[in-house]
């Protein structure tokens, strides 16, 4: 079948996308990728010559009162035309959402044109794109079976959420090797995702004098603004770190660490659940609907991770719930094997056998 993803605008609904289009190549299926015109997509896109990719404009909702939703008008009309035309030579019979409005265009075309339509929402609590395109789809794939619930009228299937094909598991020794750290020490993963980095780097910047004999070893992904300010807080705190502003082979970092202190979004979390990786998430808590916050409680109630909000962290609670961690090993390897799992088992493969069985029996609507 020809099959049309739209995925673009962030790494939360881009690299799962890329994950299902690589099944669905694998299977003998013509795919086309829909991204935005943000960096983001071009850079995730830039080693991946083999897959067809059109741009579409970035539509983002704003207040129903602001003035801006004229020009959303205007982007989202634009989007419309541009996938009719692009359907006219593509000739889909697959659409699938990834989520966030850049996508509600591409599945009214499809719509339109009676594709079988589809869509994915990561999250534990859905975004307002994907309650609005619920209507019109054969099916809602899901991240986390709690979200089912805010789509009643909807045919629904837990698939999880994907993850790059590229990540797998490396030995713990060599990947710690490669990033110049030691074998022998309780290493940390700090990361702040692509939004809200800053606050992650905040809160652990103000722990490292409490941290000061704790015997560990910490990655620190800190964002490109941060990177210089992270970086002199660890040398005069002499805390052995290796510091970037983002690491391109993640399949190195997640190897090399024991536990994170991070964000709650779902892309990231069905990473660190594939790699048995447990620790402490503070949601990013200007997250639409604070869908960070149901996300990080999933993984909190399966005790897979312990929940901080940013509201309440100091740098010595933030210290001491490290410590904890660090110091009680057995209890990481329990938190550690209640994360492998939530790891969604083949995630995009359910998705594109999810799609194929929706069209091998022509649901009625």
């Amino acid at each position: 079948m020809n099959a049309v993803i739209a995925c673009g605008g962030t790494g939360g609904h881009l690299f799962p996308g890329i994950a299902v289009a690589e099944v669905l190549r694998d299977r003998g299926h013509q795919v086309m990728l829909l991204v935005s015109e943000k960096e983001i997509d071009a850079l995730a896109l830039s080693g991946r010559a083999n897959f067809q990719f059109e741009k579409l404009p970035t539509v983002g909702l704003p207040s129903p009162f602001s003035p801006a939703i004229l020009g959303f008008i205007r982007r989202f009309y634009e989007s419309l035309s541009l996938c009719r035309s692009i359907y006219r030579k593509f000739k889909p019979q697959v659409v699938l959402g990834m989520g966030g409005f850049t996508s509600t265009a591409p599945l009214l075309a499809g719509r339109m044109r009676g594709a079988s339509t589809f869509i994915h929402e990561s999250n534990a609590i859905p975004g307002k794109a994907n309650r609005l395109t619920a209507r019109m789809v054969r099916a809602v794939m899901l991240g986390f079976k709690e979200c089912a619930p805010f789509f009643p009228k909807a045919r629904t299937e837990v698939t999880g959420t994907p993850i790059r094909t590229e990540l797998k598991p490396l030995d713990r020794q060599v990947a710690r090797q490669r990033l110049g750290l030691r074998g022998d020490l309780p290493t940390l993963l700090v990361m702040g995702g692509s939004q809200g980095a800053s606050g992650i780097n905040q809160a652990v910047i103000k722990s490292l004098p409490f941290l000061h004999d704790t015997l560990l070893q910490v990655i620190h992904l800190s964002g490109a603004r941060d990177e210089r300010l992270v970086a002199d807080n660890y040398r005069r705190e002499k805390i052995p770190a290796y510091i970037a502003a983002f690491h391109h082979r993640m399949e190195e970092v997640y190897s090399a660490a024991d536990l994170i202190v991070a964000r709650a979004g779902a892309a990231s979390l069905a990473e660190f659940a594939a790699f048995s990786l447990p620790g402490i998430l503070i949601p990013f808590p200007y997250a639409a609907d604070d869908h960070q916050t149901r996300n990080a409680e999933v993984y909190a109630r399966a005790q897979a991770a312990i929940l901080v909000k940013e509201s309440e962290i100091s740098g010595e609670l933030l210290a001491r719930k490290i410590r904890e961690l660090i110091e009680s090993p057995e209890r990481i390897r329990k938190m550690s094997a209640n994360s492998s799992q939530l790891a969604p088992k083949n995630a995009a493969g359910l998705m594109v056998t999810t799609m194929e069985k929706y069209m091998t029996h022509e649901a009625r609507f």
